[in-house]
């Protein structure tokens, strides 16, 4: 059995390793996790919620940079 599974991020399909958390999902996609908001599963989810979110089959993921200006 393959420890892949297959997630949806800003509409776009990804594989992850089963289980992956959050922060290391975002790193893997080249994110700067300080510098992102993220929607999960319809779901704005609080910072302090990423380390115990893990991935799981089918999830969906919005990131959204920060992006300051003048």
């Amino acid at each position: 059995m393959s420890n892949e599974i297959t997630i949806q991020v800003n509409g776009e399909t990804h594989s992850c390793s089963f289980q992956t958390s959050l922060p290391d999902l975002l790193q893997q996609l080249g994110f700067n996790p300080r510098l992102v908001a993220v929607e999960y599963n319809g779901e704005i989810l609080h910072r302090q919620f990423w380390p115990q979110t893990t991935m799981q089959p089918g999830d969906r993921l919005e990131v959204v940079t920060i992006v300051g200006g003048g």
